[in-house]
């Protein structure tokens, strides 16, 4: 049954977990769904782990668009969310309100997500009093590693946990549904969880969030770096893809594959 604004909230409620993860393609996006997790993200970390670029930056609306579109097409009873690329939204409401209108009309997904406290609060209250639903993100906001000095974790002094506590009140003000909490100390995200009536979902947050947000690579131990200490590896995907592929390549070369059951007669 599909999943809305409404359920999220429901959920935080009753103190039902909300599981979101991220998906890029179209096999991805199944196997979320068979999983059975309550959203997928359609992040612009696609950049560093489709893409192999060194950060999220360079990801543009079009690959957010392309890649939302795929995703959604797998996912039509599912709610699906896509960010907002860098520099997508932070001219003015009016450019965020026309990039996010695209992201909705052309890949049929069902919310955006921008980066930012007080800030874009203005945009989120633009985009959503206009029929579209957003997602906040706050803490280590990966759009502003050039300011933060790279990806560092936020909310460690009392004055940071202030910040953040007045970033999510002001977000869910403007119409916010959900915040994202980025890498902070369980205490920070704590005092922003009680400050707020909207769901929160931590990614490196810990354990008193509304919900939870991890990478589909990073989830499924396909990366090759290692990963943030945030992380918990469910299954080293990697070693087993890497070692289908080695019996693959070794049985074309000893004539084993393709074998009778492999060819047309």
């Amino acid at each position: 049954m599909f999943k809305g604004i409404e359920d999220f909230i429901e959920m935080k409620a009753a103190g039902k977990k909300i599981v979101m993860i991220t998906a890029y393609d179209f096999i991805q996006a199944g196997i979320a769904k068979e999983a059975g997790v309550d959203i997928v993200l359609v992040g612009d970390s696609l950049a560093t782990t489709v893409q192999g670029k060194d950060n999220t930056l360079c990801a543009t609306l079009e690959d957010m668009i392309y890649h939302a579109g795929i995703v959604k097409s797998a996912l039509k009873d599912m709610f699906v969310a896509c960010d907002m690329p860098f520099m997508s939204y932070q001219v003015s409401p009016e450019q965020a309100l026309t990039n996010a209108g695209r992201i909705l009309k052309e890949s049929g997904v069902n919310a955006v997500k921008m980066e930012g406290g007080r800030a874009v609060a203005e945009t989120v209250r633009r985009l959503t009093e206009n029929g579209i639903p957003v997602i906040g993100h706050i803490g280590l906001m990966p759009q502003f590693i050039n300011v933060l000095g790279g990806y560092k974790v936020q909310g460690k002094i009392e004055s940071q946990i202030e910040k953040l506590v007045c970033d999510a009140k002001t977000l869910e003000k403007a119409g916010a549904f959900i915040i994202v909490l980025e890498a902070m100390p369980e205490e920070a995200a704590l005092r922003v969880q009680r400050n707020v009536r909207i769901p929160t979902i931590g990614i490196g947050a810990g354990r008193y969030t509304d919900g939870q947000v991890l990478v589909f690579y990073d989830a499924v131990g396909m990366s090759p770096q290692k990963p943030p200490k945030f992380v918990k590896k469910f299954v080293d995907s990697r070693s087993l893809l890497v070692e289908a592929l080695r019996t693959y390549g070794n049985e074309v070369r000893s004539g084993v594959f393709p074998a009778d059951e492999n060819i047309y007669k």
